[in-house]
């Protein structure tokens, strides 16, 4: 059972919505974007949890924090999704709602986040489609200039 924590107003705020689902022949593509890498990365992990379960009936009550790296951009991407999926499948059934990453660096591909949300219960929450796996299958990254988007494949 989580613990009580106290959120601050600032945490239960909600970041505007940068993620959409791509068709995909036998999975589903996340495609996620936003004023830098780091908000994509963020909505990107939004976007899991909301292919899981309706985001919408999540509450913030509580947190978990994460942390990856990897030894290029994809990797770190592949492996911050893998922990995000991890929290919920694995450890302890915790959905976020909202996602702020706390370290980013871009040299050294490591990743530190806080998520926001509950213990995942099929009473309240419905459950969406299961995802089994992130993949690398037609990863894209970009980070230049105005433009930072991720394309990220699940297998569901």
């Amino acid at each position: 059972m989580e613990e009580a924590v106290e959120l601050t107003p600032e945490e239960l705020e909600l970041p505007p919505c940068k993620y959409e689902y791509l068709d995909h022949p036998a999975d589903v593509q996340i495609h996620a974007w936003g004023d830098s890498l780091r908000e994509a990365f963020e909505q990107a992990a939004v976007a899991l949890y909301g292919y899981m379960t309706e985001i919408d009936k999540v509450d913030i009550t509580g947190r978990q924090e994460i942390e990856a790296d990897g030894h290029d951009i994809e990797s770190l991407l592949y492996n911050f999704l893998d922990e995000c999926l991890y929290v919920f499948s694995a450890e302890e059934f915790f959905v976020a709602r909202k996602v702020v990453v706390t370290e980013f660096d871009k040299e050294a591909f490591s990743i530190k986040a806080t998520l926001y949300g509950e213990e995942f219960s099929l009473e309240k929450h419905p459950q969406g489609t299961e995802v089994k796996a992130i993949t690398y299958a037609s990863m894209q990254v970009y980070d230049s200039g105005q433009q930072h988007e991720l394309f990220v494949i699940i297998d569901i």
